[in-house]
This record gives C-alpha cells, sequence and structure tokens, in this order.
C-alpha cells in the first residue's frame, strides 16, 4: 500500500509539472508510472505527459470540435434583415411613398410605413442614398422645431438610428434617443432600418407624442464618417395632411419630375403640341 509521503509527493511533483510546464525526470516518470494492475499483478501504462498544455489542447478538441472532427461555429449566424412588405400597406400598416408611380420599398425614392405594436409604433424607412434617411413629426409643413428619427449609415457599414432635433434649418442630435429594436442595412446603394418607439412620452421639447396627428417631413442625404450633411432636396417632401398612427393609410406622393408633367399647365401644352404636329402648319 502506497505511504502517505509517497502520495504527497507524486501530488506536488504532478501540481508543479501542471504549474510550470516543467515535465518529470525519468527516474520520476518511472516513479509515477510504477504500481500494480489488476489482481496484483504488475502494471504499465501508456506515458502520458501531465502539462497544462497537454490538458488545454485535449479540452478544446473535446469541446469545440463537431464528432467529424470539424471547428463548430464561433457564434450564431446573424439573422437577415427582413424586407418590407408593401402587401401590408393601407391594411395592417400605413405606407408613404415618393417616388414614380407604382414604386415599393426598394425602388422608391424615399419610402415610410408605420404600424402600432402595444405601446410602441415601429416605423420602417428607406431611400435611395448612401448616406442618411429621416422622418420629421412637425405641427407645421415647415422645418424648425421638429422631432426628427434618422438612419445613418456609416463608414464601418453599419446603419444606426439616431435621434435629432431641428433648429431651424439644422438638425441637432439629441442623446435622448427613445428607439429600440433597432435594424438596418445598407444594399443595392440604399439605406433601410426599422425600429420602434413609444406611443408615449413623458412631455419634453424634443419629443412628440405619437398619439398625436402631425405633419411628416421626409428627407434623405449623404453622410460623412457617420455624420448627416444636406439633404439631396432643397425643399423636401411634406405630407398633404396631419398623418394618424391609428388610420392606415397607402399614400403616393410622386417626386419632382412626375409633378411637373402632371401638373394642368403641362398637360395643356403637351395636348396643345401634338394638335399642332398632327395638324401640320397651315
Amino acid at each position: 500500500m502506497v505511504s502517505l509521503r509517497r502520495l504527497l509527493q507524486m501530488s506536488v511533483l504532478i501540481f508543479q509539472s501542471s504549474l510550470w510546464g516543467v515535465e518529470p525526470s525519468p527516474t520520476e516518470e518511472g516513479t509515477l508510472r510504477s504500481g500494480h494492475g489488476e489482481h496484483g499483478e504488475p502494471g504499465h501504462q501508456e506515458p502520458h505527459k501531465d502539462s497544462y498544455s497537454t490538458f488545454a489542447s485535449e479540452f478544446l478538441e473535446s469541446r469545440y470540435l463537431s464528432d467529424e472532427g470539424y471547428p463548430f461555429p464561433t457564434a450564431p449566424p446573424v439573422d437577415p434583415f427582413a424586407k418590407i412588405k408593401v402587401s401590408d400597406c393601407g391594411v395592417t400598416k400605413g405606407c408613404i411613398r415618393y417616388g414614380k408611380p407604382g414604386c415599393d420599398a426598394e425602388t422608391c425614392e424615399y419610402f415610410l410605413s408605420y404600424r402600432r405594436i402595444g405601446t410602441d409604433v415601429e416605423y420602417e424607412m428607406s431611400a435611395d442614398t448612401d448616406g442618411w434617411v429621416a422622418v420629421g413629426f412637425s405641427s407645421d409643413k415647415k422645418m424648425g422645431g421638429d422631432d426628427v428619427m434618422g438612419c445613418v449609415h456609416d463608414d464601418n457599414g453599419r446603419v444606426r438610428i439616431h435621434h435629432f432635433y431641428n433648429v431651424g434649418q439644422w438638425a441637432k442630435e439629441i442623446k435622448r434617443n427613445p428607439a429600440r429594436d433597432e435594424e438596418g442595412i445598407f444594399e443595392n446603394n440604399r439605406v433601410t432600418c426599422r425600429f420602434k418607439r413609444p406611443l408615449y412620452v413623458p412631455r419634453e421639447e424634443t419629443l412628440v407624442d405619437l398619439h398625436l396627428s402631425w405633419y411628416y417631413l421626409f428627407a434623405w442625404g449623404p453622410a460623412i464618417q457617420g455624420s448627416i450633411t444636406r439633404h439631396d432636396i432643397d425643399s423636401p417632401p411634406v405630407s398633404d395632411r396631419m398623418i394618424s398612427i391609428y388610420k392606415y393609410e397607402d399614400i403616393f406622393m410622386p417626386c419632382t419630375a412626375y409633378q411637373t408633367f402632371s401638373s394642368p399647365l403641362c398637360l395643356l401644352l403637351i395636348v396643345a403640341l401634338t394638335f399642332y404636329l398632327l395638324m401640320g402648319t397651315p
């Protein structure tokens, strides 16, 4: 029977070798390997290094390799950005489209949707830009004194949600950001995002209560190092009437080019020119 002293010596040798990575001497190794097998017969064990490095490598192999020997993924895959469904517009959510007739969230110059989810309002925005896209909540149709939510594409390829407040023609970023459940993507030269914002908020100058109706200001433009610059259009589009989040509509707003061709004066000129060409000169 192994004496207590011998057991203590063996424990010290094993501890030292595991702590310092020092392999025991041949004599010590023989002592450690010596012993008896079953039925009292001398047994022999395969030499095994008791160093910490050997233990760590074996642990990592058993922990991080699959049965086939391939390493497990280091992190779960990121959920892809779910595309905006325009088929729900006017049914389960309200939508505003700015662009050519029949455009959707991927082809409109600007697209916005909103819907109530519990005590929150979910917004989806998309614009034909590589910088930023935003919506402002205004008591009038003019820029100034407006609560603004913007999605900004930074130099790292990420799309982040920011909170702004229009001071005159300048958008000042506000540290208090009511957005949550943020999602964003930059793809096909478009900035697209989705976020939620509380329906009711404590009364504050830079935040509006979304249960009230507001004029919606639409804007988009370039960004430099994650900071917004002047919008692409000198006079950004504004909703014709106040919008209520309790009423789901599908509103189309023709862009400037289509507004020009659809104006009564332009149509009159087209008719006159067509008549002139058909009748010929006298």
